[in-house]
């Protein structure tokens, strides 16, 4: 249960089995490969950029034609489909899914090209219908709209932007005494007159003069045949496209059967895209190729098998440096909690695995602060149903065995609060039968209950943390220790947990008697005198010394605010009781009819499953709280870089472990 130790290793073999090796050191995910950024003395990198660049656009556009299925015949899954993970395949099934690559990419180029067409055939509409809507003011008009001029007459087709009769129109074009011309309106409306105007050959500037004083342009869009016979051609044209579409949709629709070849084919390549990735990144001689990485200890055999199978290989592994990335182990009870770490930030080289601590008291107080049996029930029994149905993959197996246990963590701190769905079984016996219990004077044992235990609740909340705080600093003893530096695990962590011991020791002795009560105050008093003289021994001056060791006792602040965070133990739990009480009491309010039993029995489960919601949700926020900022703050620095072995990076399947070379 910590990190595992880790070995960088360098394998020197023949540029023959390069291929060999890296496909089993992809296959097997036991070895992080690193790679320096100037190759070594005598060796090169080879640029394998142009094939990798190929498979990776075979991999982008496979995703592209499962988008474009996706958006036209959407994949049925069940809400609970995302637990199942990746379809799992035997290693023969690769061999099988390279061999139909190349059909499968013209599917993929065949989907992609009718969604094209759609998308072209839609930008076309847009434009056909807005030469329509340009159009249709001109569909009278009986001549082409770019008619030429003849020899002794010119043509001026065009708009005013206002609604103008042939009388206005006429007054406006009279307005030159010396103008000759004949006109006839088109289309009339409150925003334009669209007219045709002849005119003598001689008078057209002044004519267009004349217009465009008065707003005058030329139609948007000009046509050599009659606006009619153009508008009719454009709307069969759009017919023609809707038809196009429908069919390219309906061929697309077609080819939805192929949506998992094409997942797999989608995987397939981005392997080996990454397999290339990675050859340009190795050192190359003329005959030999350098893999160097890091692997942990325990799988050094693996990695001896893989090089024994080929011939000429070396092989050697040294202590890794201060940079290794870091890999943790831990055993079933503490794996689902590494999540919860990882998340926070890996283990650093000094650092111990803080992982078998924080999974202990994430399970204790997620359950104190859920605080119901009933749901920790519920939890715990989907959790286990999901893990059993769908078989996930191992993160989300972790988390599901993670909430797993803080159900059954949660069952039992329900239990001690006589908290089952709130105190549903108190409040449904009382409604039938008329009389009046409390959950106390159902339930077989002694409880807690949390409205009228409140004060001893907040007690054994804050006296959790404490326990909290000290596994905490327990924790830094340990690293400081481990590294050498004892005074500092003596003076500067230890002192403090006897201190804290002590008076916590003392105020349990205001109940237990004065002799406890005076241990405890002994125990603080030899603490503090141990801080003050201890905490200056970096100053050379003795009063400076003294000063800083005075100083030092004012962090006792922090520790007592550090403990009254824990009260959220007991307001987290009182939240979730109190809600669950608040809905039985409402669905209770409704049957009080044969017929009022359907609308109680909605109000329960809608009541119950809003609660789950709502503070299972911030039971997991706060227990998260309590571990990075009350106990993390105490002794883990964090900054480690998570091991990331070189594996089939794949999306949609994966290789069974139990055939794994």
């Amino acid at each position: 249960m910590a990190k595992l130790k880790m070995k960088s290793f360098t394998i020197v073999a023949l540029r023959r089995d390069r291929k060999f090796l890296i496909e089993h050191l992809q296959d097997s995910s036991i070895a992080e490969l690193s790679f320096s950024k100037e190759p070594y003395e005598g060796f090169k990198k080879i640029d394998c950029t142009s094939r990798q660049q190929v498979f990776e656009r075979y991999a982008n556009n496979a995703e592209k034609a499962l988008k474009i299925l996706d958006s036209a015949v959407p994949e049925k899954t069940s809400l609970l489909s995302s637990f199942a993970g990746r379809r799992e395949i035997d290693p023969d099934e690769i061999g099988e899914i390279a061999d139909r690559a190349d059909n499968v990419v013209e599917i993929c180029n065949r989907i992609i090209a009718l969604d094209k067409t759609k998308t072209d055939n839609a930008a076309e509409k847009v434009r056909i219908n807005t030469a329509i809507a340009q159009l249709e003011p001109w569909e009278k008009l009986d001549i082409p709209m770019s008619l030429d001029d003849t020899e002794m007459t010119a043509v001026i087709t065009g708009s005013l932007p206002k609604e103008m009769s042939d009388k206005e129109l006429a007054e406006l074009l009279a307005s030159k005494p010396e103008l000759v011309f004949e006109f006839e309106i088109i289309y009339s409306s409150r925003e334009m007159t669209c007219f045709t105007l002849f005119v003598p050959k001689k008078q057209k500037a002044e004519a267009e003069g004349l217009l465009r004083a008065s707003g005058f342009s030329y139609p948007p869009l000009q046509c050599r045949g009659e606006p009619k016979e153009e508008t009719d051609a454009l709307r069969k044209r759009l017919s023609e496209l809707d038809y196009e579409t429908q069919k390219a949709d309906e061929d697309i629709k077609s080819l939805a059967d192929n949506r998992d070849e094409i997942k797999r084919v989608s995987d397939y390549f981005t392997i080996r895209a990454d397999k290339y990735k990675a050859i340009s990144s190795l050192e190359h001689s003329d005959h030999t190729v350098v893999f160097t990485g890091y692997i942990p200890e325990e799988d050094e055999e693996k990695l001896k098998m893989i090089c024994d199978r080929v011939d000429g290989c070396i092989l050697e592994f040294e202590d890794a440096d201060e940079n290794a990335p870091v890999k943790l182990k831990n055993n079933r009870f503490s794996e689902p909690a590494q999540g919860i770490v990882t998340m926070y930030a890996s283990p650093g080289a000094e650092d111990i695995d803080p992982t078998p601590v924080l999974a202990f008291f994430f399970y204790f107080f997620f359950g104190m602060m859920f605080s119901d049996a009933g749901y920790g029930l519920l939890m715990f029994l989907a959790c286990a149903i999901m893990i059993k149905k769908f078989r996930p993959e191992k993160s989300m197996r972790n988390n599901l065995k993670l909430f797993e246990y803080c159900g059954i963590s949660t069952f039992i701190w329900g239990l001690v609060y006589g908290s089952i769905f709130g105190n549903a079984p108190a409040v449904y016996y009382n409604h039938f039968t008329g009389k009046n219990l409390t959950m106390a004077d159902i339930l077989p044992w002694p409880i807690l209950d949390q409205k009228k235990d409140a004060m001893t609740i907040l007690i054994v909340s804050i006296a959790f943390g404490l326990i909290h705080i000290l596994a905490g600093m327990a924790c830094k003893f340990w690293v400081l220790w481990k590294h050498g530096d004892k005074k500092g695990a003596v003076f500067d962590v230890g002192s403090w947990m006897m201190l804290l011991i002590g008076i916590a020791v003392a105020a349990a002795g205001t109940k237990l008697g004065d002799t406890v009560k005076y241990i405890g105050m002994g125990i603080a008093l030899v603490c503090v005198a141990m801080l003050i003289l201890t905490q200056g021994r970096d100053k050379k001056n003795p009063i400076m010394k003294l000063f800083s060791g005075i100083v030092s006792l004012y962090d006792i602040t922090s520790y007592v605010s550090d403990l009254l965070s824990y009260s959220r133990l007991l307001a987290l739990g009182l939240t979730t009781g109190v809600m669950a009480e608040v809905f039985n009491l409402l669905s209770e309010m409704l049957g009080k009819s044969v017929i009022g039993i359907i609308p109680m029995t909605l109000v329960f489960i809608l009541g119950h499953l809003i609660n789950i919601g709502l503070n299972a949700l911030g039971s997991y926020v706060h227990t998260m709280r309590l571990q990075y900022v009350e106990m993390f703050s105490k002794f883990y620095e964090g900054g480690g870089k998570q091991f990331e072995p070189f594996t089939l990076n794949s999306k949609y399947i994966r290789i069974k472990e139990e055939n794994k070379k």
